[in-house]
C-alpha cells in the first residue's frame, strides 16, 4: 500500500464530465490499495469570475476580503469532487485548508506555509476515505483565512505530501509533462522522462509554468518524490529528482522564457556605499521583486546600474525610484519595455565550456541583440526585444540538440494554482 497526494488544477475540474473522469481515476488508485488525498484547484475560470465580480463592486479591495472570496472557488470544488467520488461508489470527505491543518502566516494574498497538522486527514484515511483538500488557501495563528498565491494549490500538495509522508505526489494538469521547451512555440519540444529539482526549479523560475517555484523549493527541501502527468491521458509523465540521469554530451536541458520584462536604467549614481542597498531596499519594501542586476564601471566618482522587474510593475518601481532622488542623487532614469528574457538551463553546463557562447553567437545571428545578461552554474539568461522572441527559441531549441532524438523539458500551458 502506497500513499499518494495527487493534485488537480482548474481545467482537470473545470467542467462535470471532466470532473467524474478525475472521481473515476482517483477511484481506481484507491483500489490499488493506496491511501489517496487529493488537492484540487478552483474549477476552470471560477477565480478569474470571482475577481471581475469584485472589481465591479469595488476597484480597490482589501487583501483579507479578496482571501475571503478566492477561498470560495477551492471549496466548490472539493464539495463537488466528493460527491462525485461518492456518486461512483467511493468514501471521500472534503477538507478546507484549515481543516487540513494547514496553518500560515498572517500575509493575506501570498502567505506562507508555516506549519502543517494532518490529522484529520490521517483519521479520514485510516477510515478508508479519499481525503479532497481545498488548494491554495489556509489560515494564520489568529483564525484569518489566507492564500498562498500564485501555484499554490501545487505548493499546497507537495507541503502535504511531506507533512504525512507519502510515498508520491502526482500534479495532474493539461499538458503530460515537462517539456525542453513551450511546445506551442517549438512543435517538435519532447517530454523530459525526469528532471533534477535545482533545474526544475531555475526552469521555474525562469517562466516555465508547468510547477511553481516554491513547490519545487518545498519538494527538494523534503526530498517529495514528484511526477508531472496530464489529467487527460493515461501517459507516463515527468519525475522530479534529487538527481535525473543525464544524457551523454547534452549540456543544456531546457529553455524557458519569460514575456513582458522592462529595464530601468539610473544613470549618474554617486558611487558611495550603501546606494545599491537603498534602491533595493526601497523596492523591495514596495513589494518590487528585481531580478537581473548589472553595474557599469566608475567614470568621475559616478556609475550607472540597471535592472529588471516585470513589466506591469514598471511604473510602481518608477516611482519609488523618484522617491529617492534626494535620498540617492541620481542624473537620469531611463525605462524601456516590450522586452522578455530567454533562458537556457542544465545541470551539464558547468562542465561544458562554450555553453554560453552558442547561445550568443545563435541569438545574434538572427539580428537579434543582447540587452543583459545573467549567469549561474546551471543557467544562462538573456534579455531581448520580444518580436523575436519565437524565432530565437526555436533557433536555439536546435542549436542545443533538442530537437528530434535529444532531450527534454521547459513547461508550456499549465495551470498555476
Amino acid at each position: 500500500m502506497s500513499l499518494i497526494v495527487m493534485k488537480f488544477g482548474g481545467s482537470s475540474v473545470g467542467t462535470p464530465e471532466r470532473m467524474q473522469r478525475v472521481a473515476q481515476r482517483i477511484i481506481d488508485r484507491q483500489q490499488e490499495g493506496n491511501k489517496i488525498v487529493v488537492v484540487v484547484s478552483a474549477m476552470g475560470d471560477t477565480t478569474d469570475d470571482l475577481i471581475d465580480q469584485s472589481k465591479t463592486l469595488n476597484p480597490n479591495p482589501t487583501a483579507r476580503e479578496m482571501d475571503m472570496l478566492l477561498t470560495v472557488g477551492e471549496q466548490i470544488s472539493i464539495a463537488l469532487l466528493s460527491m462525485t467520488i461518492q456518486a461512483a461508489g467511493g468514501k471521500a470527505m472534503s477538507f478546507t485548508g484549515w481543516q487540513a491543518g494547514m496553518k500560515t502566516d498572517s500575509v493575506h494574498g501570498k502567505a506562507k506555509i508555516a506549519d502543517i497538522q494532518p490529522d484529520r486527514l490521517i483519521s479520514a484515511l485510516d477510515s478508508g476515505h479519499v481525503a479532497v483538500v481545498a488548494g491554495f488557501q489556509g489560515a494564520s495563528e489568529d483564525g484569518e483565512i489566507t492564500t498562498l498565491g500564485r501555484g499554490g494549490s501545487d505548493t499546497t500538495a507537495v507541503a502535504l505530501a511531506a507533512a504525512i509522508g507519502a510515498d508520491l505526489c502526482e500534479i495532474y494538469t493539461d499538458v503530460d509533462g515537462v517539456y525542453t521547451t513551450d511546445p506551442r512555440v517549438v512543435k517538435n519540444a519532447r517530454k523530459l522522462n525526469e528532471i533534477s529539482y535545482d533545474e526544475m526549479l531555475e526552469l521555474a523560475h525562469l517562466g516555465a509554468a508547468v510547477l511553481h517555484p516554491r513547490a519545487v523549493e518545498y519538494a527538494k527541501h523534503h526530498n517529495v518524490q514528484l511526477v508531472v502527468r496530464s489529467s487527460f491521458t493515461n501517459n507516463v509523465g515527468t519525475s522530479v529528482k534529487e538527481e535525473a540521469v543525464m544524457e551523454q554530451g547534452v549540456a543544456v536541458r531546457g529553455i524557458a522564457f519569460e514575456k513582458n520584462v522592462a529595464r530601468i536604467t539610473i544613470i549618474g549614481v554617486e558611487d558611495i556605499p550603501g546606494v545599491l542597498a537603498n534602491v533595493f531596499g526601497a523596492l523591495a519594501d514596495n513589494g518590487i521583486d528585481v531580478d537581473i542586476i548589472v553595474q557599469s564601471g566608475v567614470q568621475n566618482g559616478k556609475a550607472d546600474f540597471a535592472f529588471t522587474v516585470a513589466g506591469d510593475v514598471k511604473e510602481n518601481a518608477l516611482t519609488v525610484i523618484e522617491g529617492l532622488k534626494d535620498k540617492v542623487p541620481y542624473q537620469e532614469v531611463i525605462s524601456e519595455g516590450n522586452l522578455v528574457k530567454v533562458s537556457i538551463v542544465g545541470a551539464g553546463m558547468v562542465s561544458n565550456p562554450g555553453v554560453a557562447a552558442k547561445m550568443f553567437s545563435t541569438i545574434s545571428s538572427l539580428g537579434v541583440s543582447i540587452n543583459m545578461v545573467s549567469t549561474s552554474e546551471i543557467k544562462v539568461s538573456c534579455v531581448i526585444a520580444s518580436d523575436k522572441l519565437n524565432e530565437v527559441v526555436v533557433a536555439l531549441h536546435s542549436a542545443y540538440g533538442l530537437d528530434a532524438n535529444e532531450q527534454v523539458f521547459v513547461g508550456g500551458p499549465s495551470e498555476r494554482r
